[in-house]
Parts: structure tokens; C-alpha cells; sequence
């Protein structure tokens, strides 16, 4: 991979030649809505820290800061535009408009912004053969500010969650795993924010987690072991916390397991085979494809956790069903 050095971001931003927008198909779903760094940056108003006024890193500081580092950081390739997801309103009107009914309200006395917003960045131009599956380098993050202490001063740390890895171009399912994902960056300042975004780049290893996808489709699920791991995936929230200790963790809820099982007969690209067996990766892209309905602040974790889920299973075939509880 590229290991240039990063540079602060510039006005250069905007002469780079760009394709259509990453991901024309949701990445993810929930009660998002699309929208645009564009429509960000000049319709949603800044959240403050209550104390002193100031202003926090806001959604397009951080779509604009990482769009940046990734043109530095891939100087050679193409870089589509970033598709934005948000949800949680934040609603108000300007002081004027304060006695007006809501529904009186002409569009220029609102003010708006979003809670948590994700977004994607893919690099058509570095795509690699997975199964069938044609993947995608992408690039993205999630801001919430309910994790920030917006009653503070400025100085206080600010949160974010941001990655590097794969996007299945079939689905637009995110492949993300560890060595490619963020989950608590806490930083100050835009500076720092693409420091982490840099240090980010430098570990992720696609190569290993390219090969880590490959050998996913090498194995296989019966169907009574695929039924086993879906009972034992719902009893598990349900386990004693000292047993729930010894086991690999599951961050799925019920809705996204449901949504597991019925994909297992009906998802087009990764149902079962004729005889009921169905290989780990197509198990693991049901996975990510049921995290996509997942809260904004929620969904890069359980994304991450269906990699490292679907890794246990690997294992535990290659080593036998016994050493893994959810196919015993």
C-alpha cells in the first residue's frame, strides 16, 4: 500500500477530478438518512461547547479532513466522493421565529444539524477478487456527538470512530477488521484527528486481511450446523456473565439475527447452496449485510465483531465444531 507522508489539507481539495459518489447503494440503513458534504457544510449549523461558545470538529471538518488524507495518502488513484449517512436530528429556529408555530415556519428560520453522521470514501482503482465478489478499498468513519461533553469547554476530547478495508461491491457490505478500525479515537483538534487517520493507514495490512476474506471460502457450514449457530447465537444475550466470559463475543442483537436466518434461504448472492451447506464467507457477508441496520453509533463495532465472529467459526471448523460453543 501507499506510504506517502500526509500533508495538513488544502484548497487543492477541490481541483482533484472525482467520479460519482462511494457506495450509490446504502451502506448502511437503520433510521439514516443520505445526504452531502456539500449539504453538511452549508445547511447544518455547528454544535458549541455550552461553556465558552466554541465550536466542536463538526461532520464536514471530518469528512473534509479524512477526503484529504486519503488524496494524499493515494495520490495515484481515483477517489469518489463521499457518501454520507445521518440520523438524529437536532431541530431549532433563529431567535426571531421563537413565538411562530411550527408549522408557520418559512425554511430560513430553521436551523438544523445531525447527532451522528457515517460516511464512506471507496477507491474504485485498488479492487481485489474475493469469492465471486469484487471488493473495494474504502475508507470512512462515524461521528455522534452524544459521546462528546458538549457542556465543557473546547479542550475537551472529542470522539470518533473511523477505518480502512473493504467494500463488497454486490452488496456494499463493509469488510473491516481490526488492524483497519479506530473505535475510541479521542482527539482535540482537526491536526490531530488526521494524525490518527494517518497512523490508521500506516497499520492496516490488506494484504493479511485480504487472505484472512480468501480462506473464508474455502469452508463450509452444513445446514445443522448453519440451524445450531443460530440458536446458539440467540441464547447467547441470555447466558450467565461468567459464561458469556468464556465465549466469543456476539454483538448482534435479535432483529439482526432474524434477519440472518431469513437471508440464509432468500438473499440472492448469499443464500445457501441446494444441499443446505453454505460457505463461511457467504456467512459472513449475511452478517455485515444484517449489521447494516444497526444504529450509526453501533454499526462499525458490530461490523468489526461479525469479522472477528466469522474468524471463530473458521477455526473452529478447521479444528473441529466441538472447540467452539455456538456449533456444539
Amino acid at each position: 500500500m501507499q506510504t506517502s507522508m500526509l500533508y495538513l489539507p488544502s484548497p487543492e481539495l477541490e481541483a482533484n477530478p472525482v467520479l460519482e459518489t462511494s457506495s450509490e447503494n446504502a451502506f448502511i440503513l437503520a433510521n439514516t438518512l443520505p445526504t452531502s458534504l456539500h449539504e453538511i457544510r452549508e445547511q447544518h449549523i455547528i454544535p458549541v461547547y455550552s461553556k465558552d461558545n466554541e465550536p466542536l470538529i463538526s461532520h464536514a471538518d471530518f469528512i473534509e479532513a479524512a477526503y484529504q488524507t486519503v488524496f494524499n495518502y493515494f495520490p495515484q488513484e481515483a477517489i469518489l466522493e463521499p457518501s454520507v449517512r445521518v440520523s438524529h436530528p437536532i431541530k431549532g429556529r433563529i431567535p426571531s421565529a421563537r413565538n411562530k408555530a411550527a408549522k408557520d415556519l418559512a425554511e430560513w428560520e430553521k436551523t438544523l444539524y445531525y447527532e451522528r453522521a457515517a460516511f464512506v470514501i471507496e477507491i474504485p482503482t485498488i479492487q481485489e477478487q474475493v469469492g465471486d465478489n469484487t471488493l473495494s478499498l474504502t475508507i470512512g468513519g462515524v461521528k455522534a456527538y452524544n459521546l462528546d461533553s458538549m457542556h465543557n469547554r473546547k479542550g475537551s476530547d472529542e470522539h470518533f470512530k473511523i477505518f480502512i478495508g473493504f467494500q463488497n461491491k454486490v452488496c456494499t457490505n463493509l469488510c473491516i477488521w481490526t488492524d483497519g478500525f479506530m473505535a475510541d479515537v479521542r482527539v482535540k483538534s482537526v491536526g490531530q484527528l488526521v494524525q490518527s487517520i494517518q497512523r490508521l493507514f500506516q497499520q492496516y495490512r490488506a494484504s493479511q486481511h485480504l487472505r484472512a476474506m480468501q480462506d473464508l471460502t474455502r469452508y463450509y457450514l452444513t445446514e445443522h450446523q448453519f440451524a445450531q449457530l443460530i440458536g446458539r447465537c440467540r441464547l447467547y444475550q441470555y447466558l450467565p456473565p461468567a459464561q458469556r466470559k468464556e465465549i466469543e463475543p456476539l454483538l448482534l442483537g435479535d432483529s439482526q439475527i432474524n434477519t440472518i436466518a431469513r437471508d440464509y434461504y432468500r438473499d440472492q448472492s448469499f443464500c445457501r447452496s441446494e444441499d443446505g451447506t453454505i460457505s463461511l464467507w457467504n456467512v459472513y457477508n449475511l452478517f455485515t449485510g444484517a449489521v447494516k441496520s444497526s444504529y450509526v453509533d453501533t454499526f462499525l463495532d458490530r461490523n468489526v465483531n461479525s469479522f472477528q465472529f466469522s474468524q471463530s467459526l473458521l477455526h473452529a471448523v478447521q479444528e473441529g465444531s466441538g472447540r467452539n460453543w455456538y456449533l456444539q
